[in-house]
């Protein structure tokens, strides 16, 4: 029998009675969630229905049938808050339409670094450094680290001579020469739509354009994409940043974007570019990423039909920031999570339609996680929202690669 920890609660995935009767508990994270947000120590595991100290309710979900929601607290634990955060749920509990937005989830940048690192992981006998996140997203971080990963911020908490894979968002060419300098093993996760970005900044460099990057100030990817063309760079976020620059005796002037922006605002910097500069130089193809367009598209697919959008993604994520932005500036409430859990009751209060979407590193199970979640407190209709369908694939660095697989082939 699994004990909740001194002055904690139990939190119940099932609840039974002596004659076999049981109630499955879908929404066990979300109770779990209210109350860590308290400050409370939470188990999840089976309860009897009439255990001591436990409390307990039941929602019905029409064809499904019924599920519970309930806890035990211990000794000590606060068990007003259990009775308090129960009967919050209790309140908000009812059918619902969950629309999904498709595609969501991983791109084809973020199946490679994750593959890289679990490939180097089984192929390398030494400890495996990771410099940064690999993706940004707090659960794969987590579970990569659990089967061995060592995540570093910078080279020189990796020791000599060991391996080492760069995050999907890539690197400046100083990095490179410091880890080249070290003797260390280096397996590349770039995304190669960064690396296209980097290739464009290095040519635009060389012919002597002056180069605006538009991007978010202190990102992975905007630090190396800078790191490319340091001397000819200049890095705005707004068009007001445009409007500023002063560019005189320049002769040609040219932009780049990061990969994972919004495409509205970045519209908008672009075209207070083309009005600043005349004769701007254009990358010849988008630098935003397909998957960022594609989920900002097809969230824009459910944004109208939504009491609330839910947006599955950590906060360094920017495309996952991006979208949650989105939402927000075309009227529906947004909120980002990193899983079922961080969803609070209060946003549920008098929503009968759900928009869900994840950014392209949130893994696809914490969406079917937020899904089942709420199809604990009532019924759900689920509707998928397609846009396009996404083929994109990456291939592998030789490092890792199998016998038989295909190289890089960057894919627009």
């Amino acid at each position: 029998m699994v004990n909740a920890p001194p002055g904690g609660v139990l939190v119940a995935d099932l609840l039974h009675d002596p004659e076999g009767e049981h109630l499955p508990c879908p929404a066990a994270p979300l109770l779990a969630g209210e109350l860590v947000r308290h400050g409370v120590p939470v188990v999840t595991a089976p309860l009897p229905l009439n255990g001591p100290r436990t409390h307990h309710t039941w929602f019905d979900r029409g064809r499904l049938g019924p599920a519970g929601l309930g806890g035990a607290s211990q000794p000590g634990a606060p068990e007003d808050l259990l009775r308090a955060a129960i009967n919050a749920w209790a309140k908000v509990a009812g059918p619902r339409r969950i629309l999904l937005a498709s595609p969501r989830s991983f791109c084809a940048g973020v199946e490679r670094a994750i593959e890289i690192v679990e490939r180097t992981l089984e192929t390398r006998t030494n400890p495996v450094y990771v410099r940064k996140q690999i993706v940004h997203n707090t659960y794969v971080v987590e579970d990569l680290a659990a089967r061995g990963a060592i995540f570093v911020d910078e080279l020189d908490e990796v020791p000599d001579g060991s391996t080492v894979v760069f995050s999907a968002h890539g690197v400046s060419p100083a990095v490179r020469t410091e880890a080249n300098e070290r003797g260390l093993e280096v397996i590349d996760g770039t995304c190669p739509l960064v690396t296209k970005v980097h290739a464009e900044a290095r040519r635009y460099a060389a012919r002597g354009d002056t180069i605006v990057l538009i991007g978010h100030a202190g990102h992975e990817e905007v630090e190396g994409t800078l790191g490319e063309a340091p001397e000819a760079t200049i890095l705005v976020e707004t068009p007001a940043d445009v409007v500023g620059l002063d560019l005189a005796g320049h002769q040609q002037v040219s932009y780049l974007t990061q990969t994972t922006l919004a495409i509205d605002e970045t519209a908008e910097v672009i075209d207070a570019l083309r009005t600043k500069f005349p004769r701007l130089h254009e990358p010849p193809t988008e630098d935003i990423c397909y998957a960022t367009t594609n989920r900002q598209h097809s969230l824009q697919a459910v944004i109208e039909e939504s009491d609330l959008v839910l947006v599955v993604g950590s906060t360094n994520s920017s495309n996952s920031v991006r979208l949650v932005e989105l939402s927000r500036r075309q009227g529906t409430p947004a909120q980002l999570i990193d899983r079922a859990g961080d969803i609070r009751p209060e946003w549920l209060a008098g929503v009968s339609a759900v928009g869900l979407t994840a950014g392209a590193s949130a893994p696809p199970a914490l969406v079917e996680e937020v899904v089942t979640a709420l199809g604990g407190l009532g019924a759900v209709s689920r509707q998928e929202r397609e846009v396009t369908r996404e083929t994109v694939h990456f291939g592998l660095p030789a490092a890792v690669r199998r016998k038989g697989q295909p190289h890089d082939r960057p894919t627009p």
